[in-house]
């Protein structure tokens, strides 16, 4: 099932890139995440009055701490999938940052050789505190959401006032010198496209890397409707009336990205379109969640249980096999918009972004 210690999948697909979640908790309640604030309620209700949609909510619980994988576990997983030709790790939630001492998880994993790039994603609201650390633990590039300009709209978004932390946290993080600084964006209709040309304003300002991600059906309302999706390519025409941009091109068949630079600038712009302009073809990503999962897809229905095997006393070559196992039966792509398509089994809270 793999080429020369590779991690390939059925349909010749070789996995280069995994994202580890390191807690399911989170301290903000973002709509397209957690939508548990009253804000949207208000929102998601009038829409699904409209439809005549009543959704099921996932019943969300807090993963028991005894559940989540030590730093020990993490790092024992990546240095294995790194073995197996794994060449980037991105760390996640949850919100990573609420994973106390954080910056020794960096350290270890920075240090397994072989691993080329180690990323954080992160809502920026505690960043300031933790980020001067986390560089020195060896972490180089890091992305943050930012998903309005407006506080109020922020707020409403996010359940939480918190803008100016994290537009000071994304200052700092250029401070320290990581880079790139990568802001993401999740665009609703109705709730912050109009504030499309405003984000990429700011990177232009600020020569941010700024991505733009279509909306999802990964919230633990299932509060998801097509209807307030924004087309990628309703973004990209968007922007083009409003700068001019040049086409980056990239021989990385697994980005995710279609990315442009805009003109007079060091900014760049990416848009992320898996709902409308799917990627799976040649998508290259593995998926640990903070409780000992491998997902092999964001909208897997199917867990892969790895925890159960580290702590009953399974070798690394065991541990190995077992991933080229998993990997080699992941879904050739998502059914987002077609009839028979399920939702992921959980929220992208718990699965990590």
């Amino acid at each position: 099932m793999t080429h020369r210690g590779l991690l390939v999948d059925s349909h010749g697909r070789t996995l280069r890139d995994l994202r580890v979640s390191i807690t399911d908790r989170c301290n903000f309640r973002c709509m397209y995440c957690l939508p548990e604030t009253e804000a949207a309620a208000n929102f998601y209700r009038g829409r699904w009055a409209q439809g005549g949609f009543h959704p099921e909510p996932i019943t969300r619980q807090w993963v028991p701490r005894s559940k989540i994988l030590s730093f020990e576990e993490i790092e024992r997983v990546v240095r294995i999938a790194v073995s197996l030709g794994i060449e980037k790790v991105r760390l996640t939630g949850g919100e990573p940052l609420l994973r106390q001492e954080l910056d020794k998880l960096v350290r270890r994993i920075a240090a397994i050789d072989g691993l080329k790039d180690l990323a954080l994603t992160t809502n920026g609201f505690q960043f300031n505190e933790k980020g001067y650390a986390l560089r020195e633990a060896g972490l180089r590039r890091i992305s943050f959401s930012l998903d309005s300009l407006d506080r109020e709209n922020f707020r409403k978004i996010t359940g939480r006032d918190a803008l100016d932390q994290v537009l000071e946290s994304i200052r700092f993080a250029q401070k320290l010198g990581l880079h790139p600084v990568k802001v993401n964006a999740v665009i609703i209709r109705e709730v912050n496209d109009h504030e499309i040309e405003a984000l990429a304003r700011f990177a232009a300002a600020h020569g941010l890397t700024m991505r733009f991600i279509e909306f999802m059906p990964l919230d633990s309302g299932r509060a998801w409707m097509k209807e307030l999706v924004v087309p990628g390519k309703q973004i990209l025409d968007t922007l083009c009336a409003r700068f001019s941009l040049d086409p980056i091109a990239s021989d990385n068949l697994s980005e995710t990205a279609k990315r442009w630079r805009i003109r007079g600038s060091n900014a760049e712009i990416g848009i992320i379109a898996p709902v409308t302009e799917p990627f799976c073809g040649h998508c290259n990503r593995l998926r640990l969640t903070a409780d000992g999962k491998i997902r092999t897809c964001l909208f897997s229905v199917t867990e892969h249980d790895l925890r159960s095997r580290l702590r009953g006393g399974a070798s690394d070559e065991e541990i190995a096999d077992y991933l080229a196992e998993v990997v080699w039966d992941k879904e050739p792509g998502h059914r987002i918009g077609q009839p028979d398509f399920v939702p992921a089994s959980r929220s992208m809270s718990c699965i990590g972004g």
